[in-house]
């Protein structure tokens, strides 16, 4: 028997998945990505994988591993402003941070989360 459970699953991918006590998010992108900027976008990744924490039983504190993916390394150091906020009270989980070319034109950030269930 598998202990593996999808939660807000589509025919394409489930957007929380959560073994053996480990919570996997599915990248996460700012729900409005129009004429956003960097620390906008941002921010609302980070909301969103704090929502999918909370719903799968996890939360920051449980972070183990966050993979960033960012339009322009030029936007870096504004990405890691709103970044080292949402990090600054909490264990910090291992971290990448790759160049890469998105889904849409729009998108200058997505994350990906691996977290531990409280």
């Amino acid at each position: 028997m598998s202990n593996i459970e999808r939660l807000q699953s589509t025919p394409r991918m489930s957007r929380i998945v959560r073994h053996n006590g480990t919570v996997y998010l599915c990248g996460q992108t700012a729900c409005d990505d129009n004429h956003q900027t960097i620390e906008e976008q941002t921010q609302g990744c980070l909301d969103k994988v704090d929502a999918l924490l909370a719903e799968a039983g996890s939360d920051r504190d449980h972070l183990l591993s966050v993979t960033i993916y960012i339009r322009d390394m030029k936007d870096f150091a504004a990405m890691n402003a709103v970044y080292d906020a949402w990090v600054a009270d909490v264990g910090k989980p291992a971290r990448a941070c790759v160049e890469a070319r998105m889904a849409r034109q729009d998108i200058l950030v997505e994350f990906s989360v691996v977290a531990a269930e409280k």
